[in-house]
């Protein structure tokens, strides 16, 4: 875990100090045994100060540390009252004041300070007084309440540095995950809108082509033997290539279909079913509900595409002879179906066309579901079934 103070610093700093104490407080004592004596006990402050833990807010590295300080000032007590070399080691003190506050929090640090503060006025009161004691507690109280609230403001400064930068990193980190979101929407935004140009194509156009590509093959047919039929199916033709034209128009320049913003649905549907009745010679029966059916926009053009798909679909594959078109109005769903008597499902029967994949997905972003299925008897059903919505 990283640091809140330079422990590797501040360790040559102790060290010095302490070598620096140890070697007035060994000058001022005069008997050889008495200085083996301190020297020991000052070795044993440096290996307790070598022991403590790392700094953090762990409770138990704190009460780890406050027990070396408390072995650490038994030690300093014990060489003073031993050694009676007052002057010198008495100055450990401002080591341990540093010590206190790196590893409490300012008030119990003061408290620590407080009890040095005690200690070192007593030392004092034994051999010159009282009025000494106190003059000594005045002095070196304002000696370690410099040192430990200096150490206790380099302490705050260190970890308020320390977690700038753990906010620095998370924000970064937020900033790059905000730029790939933003990368992903508008990567997403574009694949949205080109699948959205992609069906209008497939479903103005195509519907369209595909209608010229029928009236065409049959006059083709009919050129030698009916020319007066083959050329009301070329003159539908034309009409259908020119409608296209203006389809393409549209989706290009607005990219919205005259039924989304015009007809209602049921007059849509009406529309749609009465062109491709003309167009195709195909019977489809219309059935609406009696009632009128409120629709969004989005449902409108979900329905209306569902509807002249399905009757695309009938005209290319089905080989039907009759269709139906049937919508209903529920106060929690509407759906459509597009129903025919050919052929059905054969097996080589694409499940998930272009066309069917365009549905789902308009059926999907509204909530709905787009089936497929055969016909009792024969030929298919088209669904497309969508929750109900207040306007």
């Amino acid at each position: 875990m990283q640091r809140f103070f330079r422990l590797d610093r501040l360790s040559i700093v102790s060290y010095l100090a302490l070598a620096g104490i140890t070697a007035a407080g060994l000058w001022e004592i005069d008997r050889i045994l008495l200085r083996w004596l301190a020297l020991s006990f000052l070795v044993g402050i440096g290996i307790l100060n070598s022991r403590l833990p790392e700094q953090n807010d762990s409770p138990e590295n704190r009460r780890r540390a406050n027990l070396i300080i408390v072995l650490q000032i038994g030690l300093v007590v014990t060489l003073i009252e031993t050694t009676q070399a007052r002057s010198s080691f008495i100055l450990l003190f401002f080591i341990l004041s540093v010590t206190v506050m790196l590893y409490n929090p300012l008030r119990a640090g003061l408290l620590w300070l407080g009890g040095f503060t005690l200690l070192t006025g007593w030392f004092f009161f034994e051999q010159e007084g009282l009025v000494s004691g106190l003059q000594a507690m005045a002095i070196y109280a304002g000696g370690y309440l410099f040192f430990g609230i200096l150490t206790h403001a380099l302490t705050q400064a260190r970890l308020t540095q320390h977690q700038n930068a753990l906010l620095l990193d998370e924000l970064q980190a937020k900033n790059r995950a905000l730029e790939e979101y933003a990368a992903q929407v508008e990567t997403l935004t574009v694949i949205e809108e080109r699948n959205r140009l992609a069906r209008e194509m497939h479903d103005t156009i195509g519907h369209r082509l595909t209608t010229v590509v029928v009236h065409l093959e049959g006059a083709q047919r009919l050129v030698s033997g009916e020319p007066n039929r083959a050329a009301a199916m070329i003159d539908t033709s034309r009409r259908q290539v020119r409608e296209a034209l203006q389809d393409l128009r549209r989706t290009v320049g607005r990219l919205r279909e005259p039924v989304e913003i015009e007809l209602s649905l049921t007059q849509a549907l009406r529309h749609l079913v009465a062109g491709f009745q003309e167009t195709t010679g195909l019977a489809v029966h219309l059935e609406l509900p009696g009632n009128t059916c409120e629709v969004s926009s989005a449902q409108r053009l979900a329905l209306y595409r569902t509807a002249q798909e399905g009757l695309t679909n009938i005209q290319r594959h089905a080989a039907a002879h009759q269709a139906w078109l049937r919508l209903e109005c529920s106060p929690d769903r509407i759906v459509l179906q597009v129903i025919d008597d050919g052929r059905g499902l054969a097996d080589d029967t694409p499940s998930a066309g272009f066309g069917l994949l365009g549905l789902q997905e308009r059926a999907a972003q509204l909530a709905g579901t787009i089936t497929l299925s055969a016909r009792t008897g024969s030929g298919t059903i088209l669904a497309i079934q969508l929750p109900n919505q207040e306007i």
